[in-house]
Order: structure tokens, then sequence, then C-alpha cells
């Protein structure tokens, strides 16, 4: 009876999100109504950190994030679990998307200040790479690189903000929150743009039977991005509403445009791969065309 009309119920996708600036293109979709006029139900599950987005993807309580290559890496190493779809916002030489900041009256004035010194970061993801990427890049070796987890970017934040941690990798903007309150940046990723990024993935069991819920998603994406590029001004209230940029930021914050449809090269992921074996974090190679794909993007 339910085939009468010939026209199967929308797929709902759920897509777990953390509150950064990253997923503002999913929720301009969700508010302007794209998703459902290409046909797909989108279900936000928010989520404060990438452990317990991790743990949520694992049980099967959601079937996308936001998330990076780092974590796609780990979710593949035995069997291809998840694939990314799309590249969610990525540094420039002029926009970082990554900061390692020092803390007011750390003493911290220059990146060789950095030696030794302990930074807030959260283990296994680009956060952690990216640090050790930044640094290496400025001369540092292994020994020289010292760091303390603290998921929560929020916590990473507060700690900086006291005193109680010299130095946090953050992304931006909680980055730009942090040197309001008196924190200096020491070094970002606008001198090596291409190790900062973010991606859309889906577990690949729900790719698979849903392919054409993916697309609908993507296309709903490119949609909001392409309204965000033109005039970022407008969603002003949404990006507080979300708390994607922290309140006293919001009428002064430039959010720098967002990539158009296109996923990471070879070449960033190899080296994520090269980071990851690196540490130990990783014992076999995960193949780039099992983990990326650029099928569903409009």
């Amino acid at each position: 009876l339910g085939a009468c009309g010939g026209k199967s119920e929308p797929a709902t996708l759920k897509v777990a999100l953390l509150p950064v600036l990253d997923t503002l293109p999913i929720h301009v979709a969700a508010q302007e109504g794209f998703f459902e006029a290409q046909g797909v139900n989108v279900e936000i599950i928010p989520v404060a950190s990438a452990p317990e987005r991790d743990q949520i993807i694992a049980a099967g309580s959601a079937d996308g994030m936001l998330n990076e290559i780092v974590s796609t890496l780990f979710y593949n190493k035995d069997e291809v679990q998840v694939q990314i779809v799309r590249t969610a916002r990525a540094a420039t030489r002029t926009a970082p998307l990554f900061r390692i900041l020092a803390a007011k009256d750390s003493g911290i004035a220059n990146v060789e200040d950095l030696k030794g010194v302990e930074i807030g970061i959260s283990d296994g993801t680009v956060i952690a790479y990216l640090t050790d990427r930044l640094l290496e890049a400025e001369g540092f070796t292994t020994d020289e690189i010292a760091t303390i987890s603290v998921p929560k970017i929020p916590d990473r934040l507060a700690l900086l903000g006291s005193g109680d941690m010299q130095a946090a990798m953050l992304p931006d903007p909680a980055s730009s929150m942090a040197l309001l309150g008196g924190a200096t940046v020491v070094v970002d990723d606008t001198s090596h743009p291409e190790y900062g990024l973010s991606v859309f993935s889906f577990r690949k069991d729900i790719i698979d039977a849903n392919p054409e819920a993916i697309k609908a998603f993507l296309a709903a994406v490119e949609q909001a991005v392409e309204k965000i590029n033109a005039n970022p001004a407008q969603y002003t209230a949404l990006m507080g509403e979300q708390g994607l940029v922290p309140g006293p930021l919001l009428e002064t914050y430039q959010v720098n445009p967002f990539p158009t449809a296109g996923v990471p090269s070879q070449a960033q992921w190899d080296d994520a791969v090269a980071w990851a074996t690196g540490k130990g974090l990783l014992d076999t190679d995960v193949a780039y065309g099992d983990s990326v794909t650029a099928e569903y993007l409009p």
C-alpha cells in the first residue's frame, strides 16, 4: 500500500558535528531547507569532542561526521569503515585554520621558546598531526615537541586563558577568542596550508546503501557554501546560536571563504599516513582510493 504513490520516503542521514565553524554549511543547508529540497533528511547530532564523535560513529548512532584525514586513517586501518566525501574547510596562505598560541604572561615570545613546553592538543586528531608538522617545519626534533592531551576545545581554551597551560593548539575561531584574552600566536598553518583541513566523512555501509542520499547531502552543502561565501554576515545569528563563533567575536569575526566541492589530495593523505606510521599509531598502509572518494560531489 505504501508504494501506491511510487515515491519512497527521503533517506535520513545522522551527522555528528563538533561546535566548530567548519560545520556552518550543514547548519545553513538545514536552516535554508536545502537538504529538504534535495530530497534528504539530515539529523544533526552535536558532540563535544573528537573522542565522543568517534564513539558515536563506532556505535552506529551516526552515519556521517566532520572529521579529518588522521581519524579516517584510524577508522580504516583494519578495514574500510568510513570514506571522506568532501573537504569541509581548509587553511590558505592568508587565513589560518589552526594556531599554536602562547598564554598571556607565559614568557613565550617565539617558536623557539616552545621547545620542551607542553602544548595542549587532542590526541590522534588533526590537532596532534598539525602540532608535529608545524613545529618540525620550524626545525624542531621529536624530542623537543612536548604535548598534553586536552580533547575538548573549550577546556583547552579555558586552561590557556587562565595560564594553567602555557601553550595550546586551537582551531579558529576558538584561537581568535584566545587572542582576545591576551594569548599570542606563535605559529599557524598559513605557513603550511597543505596541512590544515577538515573533511566530511560517512560510514561506508551508509554510502553503499544510500548513494543518492550522499549526493543530495553534498549538493545541499554546495548550495550552502555558495550562499555563505556570497554574504557570510547573513549567518551571524546562526553561528551564535550553534556556538560556532564565540559571542564576543560574533559582530567582528570575518568568515573566510569555504572551499568549493573537492576532496583531499593523494599527497595530503600520504603525509598523514607517514605521520601516523612514524608515531607508531599505524602499522599498515591505508589506501587513498579506499578512503577518499570524489564520486558523490555535485
